[in-house]
């Protein structure tokens, strides 16, 4: 990739620079030796060569590893801009400071720096640096997912690459962002037919990099398209063309993506060996992402050969990872892929821990988002506040002056009294109507705001901060007498696969599900009745008044009412289930009732308990037994094993095929019901 030393000594800085430019996308280690060497002549060169070797130092620091110190180059050659009012170099640096923001997980950041580098590399002639920058911004309009923001950029990219004339390398970089963005939004028609210029345009240019590039593309967009066959087609050509390079952080991810196609199929033979061949590359390259990926990889690839034991333990090891990174979100998933893997391997136990480990980080990472909610409602109360204190100020000082009109006219005509008294009464009247609808105005908005803050705006039921609320406000309902035939009731519903819908038909068609199931939950409960969007994929339903003996019979109306209908999006029919947790309530384990909080905790561990026993059922606790015997502690700890203990009596009602009613075991029988072993899917 790079020229030999004495042609690259012999040559002129520009030329030098312009080399190792290319060379900096594939082996950025050897670019940055050379960088280093070329420092002390490229600093003295004029603005331009300066400006274009400042930014090739930064973006090879930041490739190394050395992000900080890219950095701080990137904030030298801004101020080196600035200082000397050249647009051209400005430009650059803003790319490499949102380049830098990135990797620092700063996008907010990063995507304002993109967007002011295309903004200001228009101010110059560099047609070259507008491409640059069109892709820079259409990719940061990706990364919020503004699809219709980014397709527009990425076009212009493409359209004004194909017009520079004599250098190809622009036009590549600019069809290999479009193709993602096509992959992206699942366009997969117009994805295969750009893919198919872009590994022409890298072919023709013959630069080994880009063809690399380009199969790496083909790859996501196979995998995205499910064309597995051809994408892994696409990730050994591209080995052996990044082998030859020696491109050894390409080798790495290409790697860890040639291990995961194996994986979805099953291999785990062939899976296991790639994984150790990326784990070794990554830690070569100190790619912190490639290690924690090739850690995962490896934990499935043992678990899916029944080495338990080295599974778990290389599975702990990609977390810890992801968890120093404090990527949450990348956390959680793999905490549900790590379930899923300990389920097909029979370890039940540790799958229903790792669902409990995802399911206390989904809670944290609500609790921060509804933080960030009721900090933005409140700015929005204060703002409208203020608004209506500026009304109040300006109806008073018409108020004022009406006052001061009339103590005028009382002084200047003492005749004219009784008609300026008629005039002011009228005057009065009028403001005082005008109050009269401005506080009404108000109290409509407060309603409207009350509304807002305790309804989920996707399907329009209760959020889980107004159930909280309403719990709090009726701690009476904990004190029902356990003797009643009429007792309350607690449902707490989950979404089965519902990963996989997103996954495989996008994030639309997993909201389409979410608000078909809350229209189904209405249908199958009271309007008496409480429904609750609990979180993500969650459900809770809180029923006041119900027959005891009808608990079960509720959990199977919801089961067959969710299960005999089916989502209808976009000419696919998308089949629907829960799974449910339920339960009386109050609870009553010897003579004291359970609060709602450890009773909505116990129905989730039931809830989790049909998770892992098949999905498309509920399991509810209707009482317990023995309870001398034992410890409410020891029951919340293992809810099953208190369960087959005898401690604790269940209801298990199992859902049916679709449009059938779903049979029902209630807690009539047996407590303990024979429990089914079996491999499942890993999305929930």
């Amino acid at each position: 990739m790079l020229a030999p030393a004495l042609a690259f000594g012999q040559a002129d800085v520009p030329a030098q620079l312009q080399e190792i430019r290319e060379a900096m996308r594939y082996v950025p280690d050897k670019a940055l030796q050379q960088l280093q060497t070329l420092e002390p002549k490229a600093r003295a060169s004029g603005i331009a060569t300066r400006a274009e070797f400042l930014m090739l130092y930064s973006n090879s620091l930041q490739a190394t590893g050395d992000v900080q110190r890219g950095l701080a180059v990137a904030d030298e050659l801004i101020a080196l801009g600035r200082q000397l009012r050249d647009n051209g170099a400005l430009a650059k640096g803003l790319l490499a400071r949102s380049y830098a923001l990135y990797q620092l997980a700063d996008l907010k950041g990063a995507h304002a720096a993109a967007f002011e580098a295309e903004r200001v590399a228009f101010r110059t002639q560099d047609r070259t640096l507008h491409v640059h920058t069109l892709i820079t911004a259409g990719q940061s309009y990706q990364e919020d997912g503004n699809y219709p923001a980014a397709l527009p950029k990425l076009q212009e990219a493409v359209d004004l690459a194909r017009r520079i004339e004599g250098n190809r390398l622009p036009l590549a970089s600019a069809l290999n962002a479009l193709v993602f963005l096509y992959v992206n939004m699942r366009q997969f028609d117009k994805g295969w037919e750009l893919q198919q210029e872009s590994v022409t345009v890298a072919k023709s240019i013959n630069s080994p990099g880009r063809v690399a590039d380009a199969l790496s593309m083909e790859y996501a967009l196979g995998i995205e398209s499910n064309q597995p066959q051809r994408a892994r087609r696409a990730l050994l050509e591209g080995l052996a063309v990044e082998r030859k390079m020696g491109a050894r952080q390409m080798i790495a991810t290409t790697l860890v993506n040639l291990a995961d196609s194996y994986l979805k199929e099953h291999d785990y033979v062939r899976a296991l060996d790639y994984s150790n061949q990326s784990l070794k590359a990554a830690i070569d390259v100190r790619s912190t992402t490639d290690i924690a990926t090739s850690r995962i990889n490896l934990g499935q690839a043992y678990l899916g050969l029944g080495r338990i034991a080295e599974g778990k333990t290389q599975f702990e090891a990609g977390l810890a990872e992801y968890d120093k990174a404090g990527d949450k979100p990348e956390l959680q998933a793999v905490l549900m892929e790590y379930g899923g893997a300990l389920e097909r391997a029979g370890d039940y136990k540790g799958a229903v821990e790792a669902y409990h480990r995802e399911r206390a980080l989904t809670n944290e990472m609500f609790a921060k988002q509804r933080q960030k909610d009721v900090l933005e409602l409140q700015q929005k109360y204060d703002t409208e506040k203020k608004q209506r204190q500026i009304q109040a100020l300006r109806q008073d000082n018409r108020v004022k002056s009406a006052e001061l009109d009339n103590r005028r006219l009382q002084q200047r005509v003492w005749w004219l009294l009784a008609v300026v008294s008629a005039l002011v009464a009228a005057i009065v009247g009028l403001l005082y109507r005008k109050v009269r609808t401005a506080n009404a105005q108000l109290e409509v908005k407060n309603l409207e705001l009350k509304q807002q803050s305790s309804l989920d705006p996707l399907t329009s039921l209760y959020n889980r901060r107004h159930f909280q609320e309403f719990m709090r406000g009726h701690a009476t309902v904990e004190r029902r007498v356990t003797g009643d035939d009429t007792v309350g009731a607690l449902f707490l519903m989950d979404v089965d696969h519902f990963k996989n819908v997103n996954d495989t038909y996008g994030h639309a068609a997993g909201d389409a599900v979410l608000r078909m199931i809350a229209e189904n939950l209405r249908v199958a409960l009271r309007e008496t009745d409480m429904i609750v969007r609990w979180g993500g994929e969650e459900f809770l339903a809180f029923l006041p008044a119900v027959s005891r003996q009808s608990v079960d019979e509720v959990a199977r109306r919801i089961l067959y009412t969710i299960s005999s209908q089916s989502l209808q999006y976009q000419g696919i029919t998308i089949p629907v289930n829960v799974s449910v947790g339920f339960a009386p309530f109050p609870l009553v384990p010897g003579d004291t009732p359970l609060s709602w909080e450890r009773a909505v905790n116990l129905v989730d561990m039931a809830l989790y308990l049909a998770k892992a026993h098949g999905r498309n059922r509920a399991y509810g606790v209707c009482g317990f037994a023995n309870f001398s015997q034992t410890t409410m502690e020891s029951i919340e700890q293992d809810l099953e094993r208190a369960w087959r203990n005898g401690f604790v009596e269940l209801s298990v009602v199992l859902g049916g095929p679709h449009g059938a009613p779903p049979p029902v075991e209630t807690c009539g029988g047996s407590n303990v019901v024979p429990l089914k072993g079996g491999r499942r899917s890993k999305a929930r």
